[in-house]
């Protein structure tokens, strides 16, 4: 009897269904964001540093023996992998929509472990680290001096040191990354006749140097 109604009444029901329409589409403009379904897929990062290598070298050394081993990991739908020529590469893991990040993660870690005795010594020194969340930059913060009393050295190590741990312990945020970074550093010089005296050579030195400093590349 309902639809009789409209059946008997074309116009009438056509105007209905274009408000219906109508109404429709402005609710949608202003739908909240947040009910919006999440439907980016997760990613995991693996990061790695071979002070003073090459791409060519990162890609060889560092990049192929982990990507065979994170391959076929599972619900990995496919990973890339980018080898900079400062010393760092990075290996981004994405999953099927619905997978859980954090056993993702645990996952990949696992297969990262089992490779890493066959990578460089100083890579394995300074540590492969597995992240969660892709490398999409979220916001952008600049540092500087306005009366240029501090140079871009001593800001960029003020922040390593202030400011970055404190912003990685922000809740929600992933990873915090520092562009340009300068850091401090120590050259020496070697005296060629008292290295022969006390029977060294450079390699003892660069060695005894590395043992005492993580940093040392």
């Amino acid at each position: 009897m309902f639809s009789r109604f409209f059946i008997d009444r074309p116009i009438f029901a056509a105007v209905i269904s274009l408000f219906l329409v109508l109404a429709g589409l402005a609710a949608m403009r202003t739908l909240p964001i947040a009910q919006y379904p999440e439907i980016a897929p997760p990613v995991v990062t693996v990061q790695a540093i071979y002070p003073g290598a090459s791409a060519e070298v990162l890609e060889q050394t560092v990049a192929a023996p982990i990507e065979n081993a994170i391959n076929g990991v599972p619900d990995m739908l496919y990973m890339n992998s980018t080898s900079s020529s400062n010393g760092v590469v990075q290996i981004q893991v994405t999953f099927e929509i619905g997978t859980d990040v954090a056993d993702a993660a645990v996952n990949v870690s696992n297969r990262v472990k089992q490779v890493e005795s066959r990578l460089p010594e100083d890579v394995r020194r300074q540590g492969v680290t597995v992240e969660q969340g892709s490398s999409s930059f979220l916001q952008v913060l600049a540092f500087y001096s306005p009366d240029d009393k501090f140079d871009d050295l001593f800001i960029s190590n003020y922040v390593t040191l202030n400011v970055l741990d404190r912003l990685k312990r922000l809740p929600g945020t992933t990873n915090v990354q520092i562009f340009g970074a300068k850091d401090y550093a120590m050259r020496i010089w070697i005296k060629p006749d008292r290295l022969a005296q006390l029977k060294l050579t450079p390699g003892d030195i660069a060695r005894a140097i590395a043992e005492q400093n993580a940093q040392f590349a």
